[in-house]
């Protein structure tokens, strides 16, 4: 019966991995295709990474003004986060540059100890309020269509000190925090977007400890933040489809995942593969996507089988109750992904005691290989292989019954300066991939760029540079200027084509 599983396993990953060489690459074969009509471009930031005035208009602290005010060497590069782009002040300046570039949407989030500075809506904060009214009204004077991420990573230092993403009452503090954004903007805004990343926020925050709020627990907390995560998301989902429905938008969760090809035609990896899915993307998309709800199967299996063999009376992975999973499936009204990069995925004996145990990393037990060219000179993090995307996205369709799929973060950094052509190659190289997933059927109907400007990228500071608009952090008025990637991509909006002749220069600013 085994055998029988494996080779139903390897066929699945010969179908969704052969099309690892893309029908049309920019190399200039087929250059001309168009994106359709309805195909919508947008940029990202949030708030934490560009708006600044961190005391300003009656701001609250954050879980991440504390771990960097309280440990001033945390931030790798020492560059300082008060100001950033200053976009609490410079509002119009950004909506400026998002009409040069011509997208027609832009994703923002929100601040949440901005608005609720103690987290809760016992004060809701009329200066906080007032900065978004400014925002999403001067965008949609502009004819750009305002897409809001109600939690990208700022949760408030009064919740982060009652447990944050390990206490379960979060899901009402985040369902209490959407309630009064949609009451505030739900009549403008009809595109919502509830928490960012959640494998990432977990991973980064619970497991490894490299988040805000400095947890290591890869083997316990991590699943518990994510349990909490979806339970959170749900919340804020059905509030919305509950008490403003007739405000007429839609409402998803933005998932995190990059592509995991086999790195060989063993069993072991085609298994390897689908574990590395399972963990990273299935933990969070399934007990949302899938018809039958609740965790990937392979997941449960793993997990337990490992707290077992360590000693644990339970799983490590809290089961959600019957309720749960009912409550949780199908709150999605269409898949928001962000990717970056793809990986060759492997199992083999290398691998032995390579894992501390528990750790989520001990339960997938998979290893990762890039290849050297895919690399990025600028990121410890992100690799270049643009045919990975299609091959996630025709995975997406195939294994969650072709949902409607918005690109909600895609980009590279690059070096200082104008000529940032690594940056270009990957924009062509992910847009062709996206060209390609639709030409076979993957029903993608967005894509945005990260970012808008040079953001304060977490604990990297400003050592990754991603904007398509280089910043001067030096400069107290941070003046920003277009690079040649921000004049490929607005081309590409104009013509909808992706030209690889097409070579500015910076006197055409």
């Amino acid at each position: 019966m085994k055998y029988f599983r494996n080779i139903t396993l390897l066929l699945g990953f010969i179908y969704v991995t052969s099309a690892t060489k893309l029908k049309n690459t920019y190399n200039g074969r087929n250059e001309n295709r168009t994106f359709p009509p309805e195909f919508l471009f947008g940029v990202a930031t949030s708030a934490f990474q560009v708006e600044g005035g961190w005391n300003q208009g009656g701001r609250g602290w954050s879980m991440w003004d504390y771990e960097i005010k309280t440990d001033p060497g945390y931030i790798s590069d020492g560059s300082k986060y008060e100001v950033a782009a200053d976009s609490y002040n410079q509002y119009k300046r950004d909506v400026g540059l998002l009409k040069e570039l011509g997208v027609n949407v832009y994703r923002f989030s929100l601040s949440w100890p901005r608005i609720l500075p103690l987290g809760t809506p016992d004060y809701v904060n009329p200066e906080g309020i007032a900065y978004y009214n400014k925002l999403i009204d001067e965008l949609l004077a502009n004819g750009i269509t305002p897409m809001i991420t109600i939690y990208h990573w700022d949760l408030p230092l009064r919740l982060a000190e009652l447990g944050g993403w390990l206490n379960e009452d979060i899901a009402t503090w985040l369902g209490d925090y959407a309630r009064v954004v949609y009451q505030n903007f739900g009549d403008r805004v009809k595109t919502w977007l509830t928490i960012n990343e959640p494998f990432i926020l977990c991973s980064l925050g619970y497991a490894f400890g490299t988040h805000a709020p400095r947890v290591i627990s890869p083997g316990e907390d991590f699943y518990e933040c994510g349990r909490n995560v979806l339970l959170a998301h749900a919340r804020m989902y059905h509030i919305y489809h509950d008490e403003f429905k007739s405000q007429g938008g839609k409402v998803a969760v933005i998932i995190s995942c990059d592509m995991a090809l086999p790195l060989t035609d063993s069993l072991d990896d085609a298994e390897a593969a689908e574990d590395y899915f399972a963990f990273t993307l299935g933990q969070y998309a399934h007990p949302i996507f899938s018809p039958q709800g609740n965790y990937p199967q392979r997941l449960i299996d793993r997990v337990s089988r490992a707290s077992s063999l360590q000693g644990y009376k339970q799983s490590r992975l809290r089961p959600f109750t019957p309720e749960q999973i009912n409550y949780i499936r199908g709150t999605s009204d269409f898949f928001g992904l962000n990717s970056y990069s793809s990986y060759y995925v492997y199992r083999n004996d290398s691998l032995k005691e390579r894992f501390a145990a528990p750790s989520f990393e001990d339960d997938m037990y998979i290893g990762t290989y890039t290849a050297p060219e895919w690399a990025i000179e600028t990121s410890s993090w992100m690799y270049r292989y643009a045919p990975g995307l299609y091959n996630l996205l025709v995975y997406l369709k195939k294994v969650y019954n072709d949902p409607v799929i918005y690109i909600t973060e895609n980009g590279s950094s690059d070096k200082m300066g104008f000529y940032d052509e690594e940056k270009i190659a990957y924009y062509r190289g992910y847009l062709n991939a996206v060209l390609d997933a639709i030409d076979d059927g993957v029903d993608v109907r967005m894509y945005t760029a990260w970012s808008l400007m040079d953001t304060f990228e977490w604990n990297h500071g400003y050592s990754m540079r991603m904007g398509l608009y280089e910043m001067d952090i030096e400069d107290p008025n941070r003046p920003v200027f277009p690079r040649k990637s921000a004049l490929v991509y607005k081309e590409i909006i104009r013509s909808r084509v992706i030209d690889p002749d097409y070579n500015p220069e910076p006197n055409d600013l």
